[in-house]
């Protein structure tokens, strides 16, 4: 953290000025509130911006009813905030001259920079070349622009504000996308949603959505952050806006589109085929607490069930329903979730069926429509599950009944002592009715949701929060000494640089001549298996460079003689250092333990089961390095096929403590290693039930990256 408390040292408060400005200068402004540069100014005056609007245009002495400025020059004051509302030929002078009046910050309407290509590319680096010289924060350019609801303060020409103006409320939206941010603003203003703040960082050339994600972890205002990324860029800020938004006990909704592979080293990495930019996102950002969304819908039932602010670590689900089909529906989405539904307690259950014998209240309970008929059974059934069941979250399933008019106000009052005595629990209502008895049943504190489905989805969201706001700070391992080759090494020169991190292969000799192998295989002892050894040759089984099950010093001569010429053959010019002549281990289950760089977030560590597992299932688990051995244990855990690794139809279970160990130290390694390295395969590595080992290692280094 800076001398601020701002994590990794950015200074996100400093965007104060840009996003919560004293006063705003419009240059290109108009008089038509249709016109780009009318529209922030007709918002400003409709909203009663608290600051103060300096429109700039050498046409015009009056513009919307506010004295105009012919020039930057005349404004009366230097402006917290400049909107550059004028062509991009002539951006780059009102910038200049923005910057020399004393302003802090620009938000560039202006299109035709780097979205149209490498000329407007390079005319938005000059720009901003510009603006840095002043000290100045750049919006844009090809922005919609921002608003505060707080203040007032509306710098975007969205023409969603003729409709209406955004409630005041607890949401954020951060968006790289202007249209589909004020989209998202839009949706949330339909569904009486409360988005306070909205920025939009078009081309970011200099303000991105991790620093609109900063500024609003400290910002009092917001309480719920939604974002929309297309892609990373500065991949150390993102992260350090995003632990700022958990420190600050916030939570982060993102919607990530584009989905691509790694590419370039995907052909030479076995790993990095199983790591798309998505999937390395994927993990990264959820180490750092951001829960993915499926879609706009979803990130709106989110963000709604996030304004209580009841995020229920350990979350487990009780459902209470009048239908047992809804019942069903509740608990197949809860498994689909991993929510957990535990039964409730036997001597509950009993209870409940003196009250109601043809009830079903193990959970889901079903108290059936009876309950409606008299909530004295709604009541009972609910508190049974809150006190005796203990569940984090409840959903009652009550259907159009509790929409009805007669009922609706009884069963608001049985639900708010209800709420008032379970304060910390989050608390929603599945029912069809009207908009204004749905308003008096969230007034009450309780969420609604029509869908079962989606009040399920939206309830385990919450949970996943609270896990992640409740989990302690982890413990990185620590980082070994490694001094990389200049390049890439050969598979001997690959573990032997691994070995110095504790990661362990089978016992293994390189030898250059037949009698060399004849002795190291008996030394050994049978069987062994034989490999070229070669940095050029990165799948030796393709061309025949690789002779197993070798029992007799007469077959390991003869297998040194069948590989030379294989390789002679098949990889010609191939540089051999010798063959290899290793311990073949077997009884165990085969793994991969890799590790890929991303461009963006640096190295990552994947783990999956060989064979059909990673080939075909893509069975893998990715974290960001380093991860500790109770980590480490966790990504094993978690993959669709651990239940192999831990024994089962009889099978011996794996030395899981070893491979964690290994897996840990293998990631520390990496981290430790710096830019230069681009991958390491493991593959495979053989978990057998006592200890793990590197069967093959591949390490591809990156000879002229910075170190």
């Amino acid at each position: 953290m800076n001398a601020d408390g701002c994590p990794g040292g950015y200074d996100f408060a400093a965007l104060g000025a840009l996003l919560s400005p004293r006063s705003v200068a419009i240059v290109g402004a108009s008089g038509d509130p249709s016109r780009i540069g009318g529209r922030p100014i007709a918002a400003m005056l409709q909203a009663g911006y608290q600051g103060r609007i300096l429109p700039v245009n050498p046409g015009r002495d009056e513009v919307q009813g506010l004295p105009c400025y012919a020039t930057v020059a005349d404004l009366p004051e230097a402006p917290d905030a400049g909107i550059v509302a004028v062509a991009a030929r002539l951006a780059p002078q009102v910038v200049d001259e923005l910057g020399k009046k004393g302003c802090k910050s620009v938000t560039l309407f202006s299109a035709g920079f780097a979205e149209t290509g490498e000329d407007g590319a390079a005319a938005q680096e000059a720009l901003l070349k510009i603006a840095r010289g002043h000290g100045m924060r750049v919006l844009g350019p090809n922005t919609l622009g921002v608003y505060n609801e707080g203040i007032g303060y509306y710098g975007t020409f969205s023409s969603s504000l003729e409709m209406a103006l955004p409630l005041p409320g607890p949401i954020g939206i951060a968006s790289q996308s202007g249209a589909f941010g004020a989209h998202l603003s839009a949706m949330a203003r339909a569904r009486a949603l409360g988005a306070s703040v909205l920025v939009t960082t078009g081309n970011e050339a200099d303000v991105t959505v991790a620093d609109a994600i900063g500024w609003m972890a400290g910002a009092d205002a917001v309480r719920v952050i939604l974002a929309y990324q297309e892609g990373f860029r500065d991949g150390p800020k993102m992260l350090a806006a995003l632990d700022a938004a958990r420190a600050a006990g916030k939570p982060v909704f993102l919607l990530k589109s584009g989905r691509s592979a790694l590419g370039s080293s995907a052909a030479a990495s076995h790993t990095a085929s199983l790591t798309g930019d998505d999937a390395v996102a994927e993990a990264v950002l959820a180490e750092h607490g951001v829960i993915r969304c499926a879609d706009t819908e979803q990130m709106l039932d989110f963000a709604y069930a996030a304004q209580f602010g009841i995020y229920p670590a350990a979350n487990s689900l009780g459902v209470i329903t009048v239908s047992g089909g809804a019942g069903i529906i509740a608990t197949d989405e809860a498994e689909a979730q991993h929510l957990p539904m535990p039964p409730m307690p036997e001597a509950a259950q009993a209870h409940l069926r003196e009250l109601l014998p043809y009830g079903a209240p193990a959970n889901p309970l079903d108290c059936t429509a009876q309950a409606l008929n008299d909530l004295a059974l709604f009541d009972a059934f609910t508190r049974s599950a809150l006190k005796d069941g203990g569940y984090r979250s409840i959903l009652c399933f009550l259907t159009y009944v509790a929409g009805g008019a007669t009922l609706a106000p009884k069963l608001i009052a049985a639900l708010k002592a209800i709420r008032a005595d379970y304060p910390d629990r989050l608390l929603a209502l599945c029912i069809i009715a009207g908009e204004d008895i749905v308003r008096a049943y969230e007034e009450a504190g309780f969420l609604v949701f029509s869908d079962p489905s989606r009040a399920v989805r939206a309830l385990a969201a919450m949970g996943r929060v609270g896990d992640h706001l409740a989990a302690p700070a982890p413990i990185r391992p620590p980082l070994p000494e490694v001094t990389l080759p200049a390049t890439t090494p050969d598979e001997a020169g690959a573990k032997r640089l691994l070995a110095e991190a504790g990661i362990h292969a089978a016992p293994e000799h390189v030898v250059r001549t037949p009698a060399e192998a004849a002795a190291a295989a008996k030394a050994l002892g049978f069987p062994v298996v034989m490999k070229v050894v070669s940095a050029d040759i990165t799948h030796k089984s393709d061309i025949g460079g690789v002779v197993l099950n070798i029992d007799t010093p007469e077959a390991a001569e003869a297998a040194h003689a069948q590989i030379l010429s294989a390789v002679a053959a098949n990889a010609p010019e191939a540089k051999v250092e010798g063959l290899l002549v290793a311990k073949q281990l077997s009884g165990g289950t085969e793994c991969l333990m890799g590790i890929s760089r991303d461009p963006v977030f640096g190295p990552v560590v994947v783990f999956g089961l060989g064979g059909i597992f990673v080939e075909i299932l893509k069975d893998v688990a990715i974290r960001p390095c380093p991860v500790s051995e109770a980590e480490a244990r966790e990504m094993i855990l978690s993959i669709g096929g651990a239940a192999i690794l831990q024994g089962a139809r009889g099978r011996p279970p794996a030395d899981l403590e070893a491979l964690a160990e290994m897996l840990s130290r293998l990631s520390a390694f990496a981290l430790a290693a710096g830019p230069r390295l681009r991958a390491i395969d493991l593959n495979p590595v053989l978990a057998l039930p006592e200890g793990a080992y590197a069967l093959d290692a591949v390490i591809d280094i990156d000879p002229e990256a910075d170190t």
